[in-house]
């Protein structure tokens, strides 16, 4: 049988592995700005018309999923690619939805920001 000491530095352990672990687990991924932001495709191609409510949704979840400086260095990056990726996109309107929803970014949604300095 293991002894109490044994038994507490496992947990300490096991506890100190979750904490550092957590951090990581919460990072803002391409694939969540993605299938958040996917609603304002159409829009995004036409720029006519109101702007759907889900793509409002969707930059309001990245815009509070982005809480740290490389949350939202991440996210300018994805939205670029993502730009870049898919054909027909108006780059005019995308830089518009956020004001247009009523959210403030703290960057340009452009292939020419550069991502590094967003805060």
């Amino acid at each position: 049988m293991a002894s109490s000491s044994s038994v507490k530095i496992a947990c300490v352990v096991v506890i100190a592995m979750v904490v550092v672990a957590a951090p990581a687990a919460e990072a803002l991924s391409c694939g969540a700005v993605s299938s958040n932001l996917a609603p304002c495709i159409n829009y995004a191609k036409s720029g006519l018309g109101p702007v759907p409510g889900g793509c409002c949704t969707g930059i309001r979840n990245v815009n509070s999923m982005a809480r740290t400086s490389k949350d939202r260095q991440d996210a300018c990056r994805c939205l670029q690619n993502a730009a870049t990726a898919i054909k027909g996109l108006k780059l005019n309107v995308i830089a518009g939805l956020p004001s247009k929803c009523g959210v403030n970014i703290p960057y340009k949604i452009s292939p020419s920001t550069n991502c590094n300095t967003v805060n």
